[in-house]
């Protein structure tokens, strides 16, 4: 069922509604907190989901969202703090006092409560871990790569022995209910507390009570090592359709259980990330960053792009001849580096989205090859076609600025089109590829990258057949 959007005023009630987040409501709450009007905040906070409650946060100034963090109840207040960007949450952390930080963060579960943790400068994460009452299960996790399994899973999830019953494991269950927000399969241990065996809810509801656990048990298990990596961990869970997943250690004893809503924060946080380098800013930019650090995360791209452009520009000075000789090669460098660009970016990206998804692997480098060329011949041909067609209509009209024959122009530019394509395009498929296979992030492969490279190439080409073939 849909939600109901409804009037997003203060006073607004909501009858299994969703309140809708905008600056309206965010402005009008900033003015309730600088007013003093705590009754009022809370009349509204309380109908509010904490996602929701994060993204006000992250809209209002510190010193507010500090207050509102004071305000709300603790438990609340700790899964606000779990919602909010990983910069923004260490620097209002830091404006929150010990005691009240250190309850807020032990209201979340393991997982999410290393992932405030990792956030927060060093020292003051280390005052706060001894005081948490899962502090031995927190600085177990802590250990673990970020972008790992054993980074990403939760130690709480409900174990049960294969000749344990279903009146047995139903009562298990029953104990660990208020401990874990969401469980959504029983994972079967033997005596060693190796996994064996699953039982979903639903299996374990509609069973006898007398019935044995090994008996309605799945043993066909799709279970990770706490040492592999995040992506590949949701690469899993997507194929397999699953909504949770029990992580092993090396012996194979089951550590911990990793859920649906962390894998959908990976997936969402990995294709940001993509996204963003694709487009040349490195680091994880987040919306609530300082101009400082958008700009470190910016500045070293543009940089690359600005040696590449300086070399490509050192390419057409070394065709000045070429240039004086025959001046309308010049309305020719913007087409051959647009055009170099955009077909590197196309098979670029569909190398990359391949990668993500799992759909293309690194050792597919020969058929990827085949087919890369394949479509960069036939687009090359229709491109080149319409080039030298456009030429020569035009041609008339420039007739006194060609200096040459304009069927010759026509042939020689579509030709350097072709070619182009053909080698942007090739090396744009390719060097994702290869960069995956040396496990570099293949999302480097494109944005300024993969554009330079091929406008240098592309005007190369272009110059070499213009004096071959022109001049």
């Amino acid at each position: 069922m849909e939600p109901i959007l409804v009037d997003n005023t203060p006073d607004t009630p909501r009858p299994g509604g969703v309140i809708e987040v905008d600056s309206e409501l965010v402005s009008d709450i900033s003015t309730l907190i600088e007013s003093g009007q705590k009754a009022m905040v809370m009349n509204i906070m309380t109908d509010l989901h904490p996602a929701d409650l994060a993204m006000i946060v992250s809209h209002i100034n510190k010193d507010l969202a500090r207050q509102v963090m004071h305000w709300i109840p603790v438990e609340t207040a700790g899964e606000v703090l779990a919602e909010l960007d990983d910069d923004y949450r260490a620097d209002l952390a830091d404006l929150i006092p010990n005691d009240r930080l250190t309850a807020m963060i032990d209201e979340l579960e393991t997982d999410d409560a290393v992932d405030v943790l990792a956030d927060l400068p060093h020292e003051l994460a280390h005052q706060i871990i001894p005081e948490l009452e899962d502090a031995e299960d927190v600085k177990e996790l802590l250990a673990y790569e970020e972008e790992s399994a054993g980074g990403l899973m939760a130690t709480e999830f409900v174990s049960v022995l294969r000749d344990q019953n279903v009146d047995q494991a139903t009562e298990v269950v029953r104990t660990h209910a208020e401990a874990i927000r969401e469980i959504f399969a029983l994972f079967v241990v033997d005596d060693l507390d190796r996994l064996v065996g699953i039982v979903t809810m639903k299996e374990l509801l509609l069973s006898r009570a007398d019935a044995l656990i090994s008996e309605i048990m799945k043993e066909d298990i799709v279970s990770v090592p706490t040492s592999m990596d995040q992506e590949e961990v949701a690469r899993l869970m997507e194929r397999y359709d699953l909504v949770t997943m029990p992580v092993v250690d090396g012996d194979g004893c089951l550590v911990g259980r990793i859920t649906i809503d962390d894998i959908v924060d990976v997936i969402r946080d990995e294709a940001e990330e993509d996204i963003q380098r694709m487009s040349g800013v490195a680091g994880g930019e987040e919306a609530t960053d300082s101009v400082l650090r958008i700009t470190r995360g910016r500045l070293p791209w543009l940089l690359v792009g600005l040696a590449g452009a300086s070399l490509a520009a050192l390419v057409i000075i070394s065709f000045e001849e070429s240039l004086a000789a025959a001046s309308i090669l010049a309305g020719f460098i913007p087409i051959v580096m647009a055009t170099a660009g955009n077909a590197g970016i196309q098979s670029s990206a569909i190398a990359v989205q391949g990668l993500a998804s799992g759909d293309i692997w690194a050792s597919d480098i020969k058929k990827r090859l085949g087919k890369e060329f394949s479509v960069a011949m036939l687009n090359g041909l229709a491109s080149s076609i319409v080039l030298g067609a456009a030429i020569l209509i035009l041609g008339g009209l420039f007739s006194e600025r060609l200096g040459g024959d304009p069927f010759q122009l026509a042939y020689t530019a579509a030709l350097a089109l072709l070619l182009v394509i053909v080698i942007a395009t090739t090396i744009g498929a390719m060097t994702p590829l290869l960069l995956d296979k040396m496990n570099i992030d293949p999302a480097l492969a494109t944005g300024p990258f993969i554009t330079t490279s091929n406008d240098i190439l592309g005007i190369l080409v272009f110059f070499l057949l213009a004096d071959w073939l022109y001049l």
